[in-house]
């Protein structure tokens, strides 16, 4: 689990209200910077999310289901501080959670590099913070409609899903912005939807498993992550994969490590050993030393940008909806 940040670097929220929503003010300093591309980038799902949006003054944009309903959320870093502001009925909630969202209970300094490319990584990228929404429904969607895809596909399939059945982001988000549908929403989509949207029927249907049940899985982002995926794996077609992405997002677990990856095993053992052959046993070896902070590890090595030489053509995208 994520510990908490040092006290020389604390990150208490104080809240005040204005018209729109509040500010969340986060210190930031030299030793325990936040970057808010390298931390709340995970969230993005491809570069026309509807939920996301990076604006040109560096602010990032979110549009969030929350507890107590649809929110969007503006966060910022400047002059040495991070803020947040937000809007909509759930713009308390996000702000109560905006410290969390930016890695105020991720423990960067836990982290010690035990291999050269990772160290390397590591130091280039002091501002990584490992987010936590505290949302599980948002990122286990989006997943699920990874499975055995290309990430184009995934990426299309939620973007037009979430604009036709999601609704406007509130307060005065940039324009395009929608929240996702409700669970009960998401249960209704009819089957020729999901097939114009180019979503097999494997994939809806474990969405809709998932949120016919959707309270008992919110839940999950309050326990450890290893009941966390536990509780995930109980609906049919979330298996070890889908729950790893599902809980680094919502619980902020900096040791759930991915498993059954077409491509993470060879990366890792290609960096860490020169292995592109490597499976899911040799890169859990290979990630021993860094137990406790496996995930980290595995970002790290993801953005030091080394892997191996491509041998097969890329994946063809396949296209259900002209079937």
């Amino acid at each position: 689990m994520a510990g908490r940040i040092p006290p020389r670097t604390p990150i208490t929220p104080t809240t005040r209200t204005t018209v729109r929503g509040g500010h969340v003010p986060v210190p930031v300093t030299e030793d325990a910077p936040v970057d808010l591309g390298l931390t709340l980038g995970p969230l993005r799902r491809g570069p026309a999310d509807p939920t996301f949006r990076v604006t040109p003054d560096g602010s990032v944009w979110r549009a969030s289901r929350t507890p107590d309903g649809p929110g969007t959320i503006r966060l910022a870093v400047r002059d040495g501080q991070a803020a947040a502001e937000a809007w909509g009925a759930g713009a308390r909630w996000l702000l109560d959670n905006a410290p969390a969202l930016l890695g105020a209970e991720d423990d960067p300094t836990a982290f010690v590099p035990r291999h050269k490319l990772v160290l390397a990584s590591h130091r280039r990228r002091p501002g990584l913070r490992l987010t936590r929404t505290g949302l599980v429904l948002e990122s286990l969607i989006p997943t699920v409609l990874e499975q055995k895809v290309t990430t184009t596909e995934a990426y299309s399939a939620w973007r037009l899903l979430v604009r036709k059945y999601g609704e406007p982001a509130p307060g005065p988000a940039p324009e395009g912005m929608y929240v996702m549908p409700d669970a009960r929403t998401w249960t209704q989509i009819p089957s020729w939807e999901w097939h114009r949207a180019n979503v097999d029927g494997k994939r809806s249907a474990t969405i809709v498993r998932a949120a016919r049940v959707a309270a008992r899985l919110e839940e999950a982002a309050h326990m450890d992550p290893p009941a966390a995926r536990e509780r995930l794996e109980l609906i049919p077609g979330i298996g070890p994969w889908t729950s790893a992405e599902t809980i680094q997002r919502s619980n902020g677990a900096p040791d759930e490590v991915t498993t059954g990856d077409l491509h993470l095993p060879g990366i890792v053992g290609w960096a860490l050993a020169g292995d592109r052959a490597a499976d899911d046993a040799a890169m859990l070896d290979l990630l021993a030393p860094y137990a406790g902070q496996r995930h980290r590890a595995a970002r790290l090595i993801l953005l030091s940008g080394r892997v191996p030489p491509r041998r097969a053509p890329r994946m063809t995208p396949g296209d259900i909806a002209r079937l």
